[in-house]
């Protein structure tokens, strides 16, 4: 596959997700960011962040950027509004960097640093496949802890138990 026609899949599977990703943002508490299942789990706002984040993620590897940790800075919502329109916001600059990738444009590795520390390097498709995949993962973990919350469940690939309908 070329890379116009990976871009294309990409996009496809980003749109895709959008919509189960979003109306789980949405039912976020900005009241319940703070939240943490156990001491070990992460807090439930920086998890809806992540969500919302990596998408941005994939607008970085597209434009053959590397994310540093020493650099980049995680947005930090205040509301639920803002946790939503940030979103929104990196999944447009996703799918508009994807559009314009041409044969070619993804050869190359992209790399997680930390100060210059190369923690991760993988390809830069796997590392667009993957990305979309983490942020499936997490929106999963974030459901679990909207059940613990008492949140209703969104219908994600077909109803849940608090949306009995599809869409």
């Amino acid at each position: 596959m070329n890379d116009v026609d990976f871009a294309k899949a990409s996009i496809h599977e980003l749109d895709a997700e959008y919509t189960a990703s979003l109306k789980c943002l949405e039912r976020i508490p900005e009241t319940l960011f703070e939240y943490r299942p156990h001491e070990k789990s992460m807090a439930l706002g920086y998890l809806a962040l992540l969500v919302a984040e990596i998408p941005l993620w994939v607008y970085h590897i597209a434009s053959g950027n590397d994310i540093d940790f020493a650099t980049y800075t995680h947005f930090q919502p205040k509301t639920t509004g803002e946790l939503v329109d940030h979103f929104k916001s990196n999944q447009q600059k996703a799918i508009e960097v994807l559009k314009g990738i041409q044969d070619g444009d993804l050869v190359g590795t992209f790399s997680l640093k930390n100060n210059g520390t190369v923690l991760h390097s993988e390809p830069r498709r796997d590392s667009i496949s993957s990305s979309i995949n983490h942020m499936v993962h997490h929106r999963g973990q974030l459901t679990v802890y909207m059940r613990l919350n008492n949140i209703p469940v969104p219908s994600i690939y077909g109803p849940s138990a608090d949306d009995r309908t599809f869409g």
